[in-house]
C-alpha cells in the first residue's frame, strides 16, 4: 500500500505572542498491493445534504480511486481490478445498499457510482455493518473500508461500536469527511478510524478537493511499503523549536532552533505501520496575525511515494505592543592589532529629554457648603501661528464642604503629561529643554441642586 496517509497537526489554534504549541507529524505506510492482495469497501454518503456538487465531485473521487487502483494491479487494460484485490461499492442514506459485492470489473464498479443519488437521512452504523458483512464473506486478503460522509449520524443506532467490531477483526478504516451542510463532527471520524485518527482521518471544507483526496489514498494504497524515509522540516522564521519527544520509530535529530530531520529505515513493509514525532515550537516574533507554523517540508523514500503534508495555521495574539524609542544609530568600531589602549572619537551624542509634567493648581471661588463641584481643566499647545492642540483634559470631582458659607477652595496638583515628541511649539530639535507655550481652560459648575423639572402639568 506504499504511505497511506500522512499528516501534520497542531496542539492549538490560538496562542499568545510569546506561546508554545505542540506540532505531530504522522506517517502510515503498508505493503505493495500487488504482493499483498487487498479487499477493499468504498462506503459512500448518499444522504440528501450530498445533493449537487458534492455528490458530482465524490463520483468523480471514487472513480479516480478504482482507476488508479486497476492501473495499479496491472488491470488497467483489461478494464479490471487485477492482482487478487477486489472493491465493492456500499452505499447509505436512511440504510445502507451494497451496490455490488466484492468484483474486479471496473465498469460495473463505476457504474455503480455513477447511478448513486442524493436523499435521505445519514445511518452510519448500517454502513460499517454491510461493508464489514462483505468483507467477512472475503478470502484472506487484507481488508479496508474507506468511508466517505459530510454530516453527523442522524438515524440509526451509535455507529461507534460497530466500526470498533470491524476493527477488531483486523480491517483497516479509513475516514474522509466533508464540511456539508450537516457539520461533520471530526472528533466522531477519529473514534472510528483506525488508531492513530492523525493518519487515518481527512478533512475538507471544499467539496473540490474530493478527487484529490480519493486519487492520494488509492495511489498510496497501490505502492510498496516505504523504506529509507527522510523528512525534513523547517519551521517558519516566526517560531524557535524548544524541545523534541522520541519519534515512535525511526531517528530525528534537530540541526539548528528551526530545522529538524526524521529519518525511518522501513515503514510498513510487511503489514500496515504508523509512526508519529512530536515537538514543541514557541513564537518569538513580535507580530500577530494567522501564521504558518512551518516554512517547508519534504518527503523522499526509495519507493518514491509522493507524500503532501498539511500547512497549519495559528492566531497569534500579541495584545498591543508600542515601542515608543527607536534604537540608537550604532557607530562602528575596528579594533586592530595588540595595542593595550586606543582613542577613538565617535563623535557627539545628546541628551535626550522624554518630556515634561505640567502640575497645576487651580481654586474654584465662592463655593457653597453641601455643594459638590464638578471641574473640567483642559490644556492646549500653541504653535507660532497662534493655532491650538489639544494636549489632554482632566474631569474632577470636588467634594462637598460644611463650612458656614461659601468659600474658596484650592484644587492641588493636577497633572499632564506632555511628551516631547508634541512639541510644536517651534525651537532647536536638538535642544533639550525648549520652551513650550501652553493654554490652560477650566469649566466649572455645581452637581447637586434643588432644581427639578416641573412634577405635575398644569391645566388652564
Amino acid at each position: 500500500m506504499g504511505v497511506t496517509n500522512s499528516n501534520k497537526v497542531i496542539s492549538t489554534d490560538r496562542i499568545d505572542c510569546d506561546g508554545s504549541l505542540k506540532v505531530t507529524l504522522a506517517l502510515t505506510a503498508a505493503p505493495d498491493i500487488v504482493s499483498n492482495p487487498t479487499d477493499i469497501i468504498l462506503t459512500l454518503d448518499r444522504s440528501g445534504s450530498m445533493t449537487g456538487t458534492p455528490l458530482a465531485n465524490m463520483k468523480e473521487g471514487a472513480k479516480t480511486f478504482i482507476d488508479i487502483l486497476s492501473e495499479a494491479t496491472g488491470g488497467s487494460q483489461s478494464g479490471t481490478i487485477g492482482s487478487g484485490s477486489h472493491i465493492a461499492v456500499v452505499s447509505f442514506a436512511d440504510s445502507a445498499t451494497a451496490d455490488t459485492q466484492l468484483i474486479t470489473s471496473v465498469d460495473e464498479l463505476e457504474s455503480a457510482v455513477d447511478a448513486l443519488t442524493a436523499g435521505g437521512s445519514t445511518n452510519h452504523a448500517d454502513a460499517f455493518a454491510k461493508a464489514t458483512e462483505l468483507l467477512d464473506a472475503s478470502s484472506v486478503s487484507n481488508k479496508v473500508i474507506v468511508l466517505f460522509t459530510d454530516g453527523k449520524t442522524t438515524v440509526g443506532p451509535p455507529p461507534a461500536p460497530v466500526a470498533a467490531a470491524a476493527r477488531a477483526k483486523g480491517i483497516i478504516i479509513y475516514c474522509i469527511g466533508l464540511v456539508g451542510t450537516d457539520g461533520v463532527d471530526v472528533a466522531t471520524l477519529d473514534n472510528w478510524a483506525t488508531d492513530p485518527s492523525a493518519t487515518h482521518v481527512a478533512v475538507t471544507p471544499d467539496a473540490a478537493d474530493l478527487e484529490e483526496l480519493f486519487a492520494e489514498l488509492a495511489a498510496n494504497i497501490s505502492k510498496a511499503g516505504a523504506t529509507n524515509v527522510v523528512i525534513d522540516e523547517v519551521v517558519s522564521p516566526d517560531f524557535v523549536i524548544t524541545s523534541m519527544l522520541p519519534p515512535s520509530k525511526g531517528t530525528a535529530t534537530t540541526s539548528d532552533t528551526h530545522t529538524i530531520q526524521w529519518k525511518i529505515a522501513s515503514l510498513g513493509t510487511t503489514a500496515s505501520e504508523s509512526a508519529t514525532l512530536e515537538f514543541f515550537v514557541r513564537h518569538t516574533a513580535q507580530t500577530p496575525g494567522t501564521k504558518k507554523v512551518n516554512q517547508s517540508i519534504t518527503y523522499s523514500d526509495t519507493e518514491g511515494n509522493q507524500v503532501t503534508f498539511p500547512d497549519p495555521t495559528v492566531s497569534v495574539d500579541c495584545g498591543i505592543v508600542i515601542n515608543p524609542e527607536e534604537c540608537p544609530q550604532p557607530v562602528d568600531l575596528t579594533i586592530d592589532g595588540c595595542s593595550d589602549a586606543v582613542l577613538v572619537d565617535l563623535g557627539d551624542t545628546w541628551l535626550e529629554s522624554l518630556g515634561r509634567i505640567i502640575q497645576i493648581d487651580a481654586t474654584v471661588k465662592n463655593v457653597c457648603p453641601g455643594k459638590r463641584v464638578a471641574l473640567a481643566v483642559i490644556l492646549t499647545e500653541v504653535d507660532d501661528d497662534g493655532m491650538e492642540y489639544q494636549r489632554g483634559m482632566k474631569a474632577i470631582t470636588i467634594p462637598a464642604h460644611d463650612q458656614p458659607g461659601c468659600r474658596d477652595v484650592l484644587v492641588r496638583c493636577i497633572k499632564f503629561v506632555v511628551p516631547e515628541d508634541l512639541d510644536v511649539s517651534g525651537g532647536d530639535p536638538n535642544a533639550m529643554c525648549n520652551p513650550r507655550n501652553f493654554r490652560v481652560r477650566f469649566i466649572a459648575h455645581n452637581i447637586d441642586t434643588d432644581y427639578r423639572c416641573c412634577e405635575a402639568a398644569l391645566t388652564l
